[in-house]
């Protein structure tokens, strides 16, 4: 814990002082460092997150290095918490320690006003393979890994919220499934039958939801997603405070009434214990990463669930239409790195339609090419996962679903998950946590030069 608060404030440290002026990188040869021969082989390190990390060492790194078996790649793997503070030091370090770095769908306009990453669509162009087809990638992961009007990541890990249902307990209450047409309104009509008794001993074992619902940057994308769904934005195009309003206060306290419909104890759920309630066939729909179906429907390992008992859809829809949230991971390339053209092919080859249909096949991870989403699913169960990322990717760009695309996105986040605690545990009126939550963000905007 001392070591991710220490790495924080440095990172908050970092945040105040650093300008969008950026950091010098030094002379890398004309080759950009090569692609290493048999005798002389080329080493680059990527930072990533540890919840994936080791996967891609033990078996995207091997895949990779068939095509390129002269590129050493080393993967770290970070705890989440520790990840961005840690990165930011790296970006602004003497010295480039990774050769890759990853960021966080909020995290990317922040390392980019380091000046520590490369233009992927300026930079390195003389390195990229004429068959990449940036005009293959889906709009809305793209977008993730841009800010001021650059490209400094590549989505290597696309991901929106989204609903996962259990056919079962459905069928078992009696309940339609839901669609993309399912409103907030149904969708809580239909919470009431869901929590149910399954077994007839008289006891209720099964319940409606589970998502995020204590104190974490994650849990505001509830309410968030509920806010955008009926046309309004967290902040406006000014970067003024949008959500104090009545659509706001309504939408924190939809978040706060699923808990009504939420297994005892719920009050403490973040990311691991919806998952298990879920899986273990305790609550009929789940609000989380859509990242997770595999696990939660496919690998017996860690579900007792089938794909035929699993559905997934976008999340209830408000009078703009229906939910989800952005979150991608993308990756870039430091500006410090020697190896730049190694570093741009192992990303290249990550993010292609073949490292697509690897990762697609062997972790689950969903893509981020059209032409991946409308081709063949690495397996039959990907199928209808497909089709709800394609709605889901509609609907984020259409209602501009994700956090705040500046370089204070996360503190803004932290401001709204301590005021949704508040809400969440009583301490506060839904309306009392959004009035605070305005005032706190437009003081922070305003301290950083965005308001006058």
């Amino acid at each position: 814990m001392r070591r991710s608060l220490r790495l924080a404030a440095a990172a908050t440290a970092l945040g105040l002082t650093i300008t969008a002026c950026g950091s010098t990188a030094p002379e890398v040869s004309a080759d950009g460092g090569g692609l290493g021969t048999a005798e002389n082989p080329v080493s680059i390190r990527v930072i990533a997150n540890d919840a994936f990390a080791k996967q891609w060492q033990d078996q995207l790194v091997p895949e990779f290095n068939k095509k390129y078996p002269n590129i050493k790649v080393s993967v770290d793997g970070v705890p989440y918490n520790d990840q961005l503070p840690k990165t930011m030091l790296e970006l602004t370090g003497p010295t480039a320690t990774y050769d890759v770095v990853l960021g966080d769908d909020p995290w990317v306009p922040q390392l980019a006003k380091t000046g520590g990453l490369m233009d992927l669509k300026a930079d390195v162009t003389k390195w990229t393979d004429p068959g990449y087809d940036w005009a293959d990638f889906n709009p809305s992961p793209l977008a993730a890994g841009q800010w001021d009007g650059k490209q400094y990541a590549v989505p290597v890990r696309s991901n929106l919220l989204l609903m996962l249902y259990n056919k079962t307990l459905y069928k078992k209450a009696g309940v339609q499934e839901p669609t993309t047409e399912t409103t907030w309104e149904q969708y809580f009509k239909d919470a009431e039958k869901l929590v149910q008794d399954t077994d007839g001993d008289g006891k209720t074992d099964a319940w409606a939801i589970g998502t995020y619902f204590t104190k974490d940057p994650l849990t505001p994308t509830i309410w968030q997603t509920v806010l955008n769904s009926n046309g309004v934005a967290l902040l406006d195009d000014n970067l003024k405070v949008a959500f104090d309003n009545e659509t706001g206060v309504k939408a924190l306290q939809t978040h706060v009434d699923l808990l009504k419909y939420a297994p005892p104890g719920a009050s403490t759920y973040q990311f691991n214990e919806p998952l298990e309630a879920f899986r273990q066939g305790r609550t009929a729909t789940m609000f989380m990463w859509g990242s997770v179906y595999k696990g939660s429907a496919v690998d017996k390992a860690s579900t007792t669930l089938t794909p035929e008992e699993v559905g997934v859809t976008t999340l209830p829809a408000g009078s703009a239409g229906p939910g989800a949230h952005r979150g991608v991971w993308s990756a870039g390339i430091a500006k410090k790195s020697q190896h730049p053209a190694a570093a741009w092919t192992w990303l290249q080859w990550v993010t292609s339609k073949e490292g697509e249909k690897f990762t697609g096949s062997a972790f689950g991870t969903f893509p981020a090419r059209n032409s991946s989403l409308d081709g063949t699913p690495p397996a039959e169960w990907a199928a209808p996962v497909y089709k709800a990322l394609k709605d889901g990717y509609t609907v984020v760009d259409k209602n501009k679903m994700w956090r705040p695309r500046l370089p204070e996105s996360d503190a803004v986040q932290q401001i709204l998950a301590l005021q949704t605690s508040r809400a969440m545990s009583g301490q506060a009126t839904s309306e009392q946590a959004i009035d605070q939550a305005a005032k706190d963000v437009t003081e922070l905007l305003k301290s950083k030069g965005y308001q006058q």
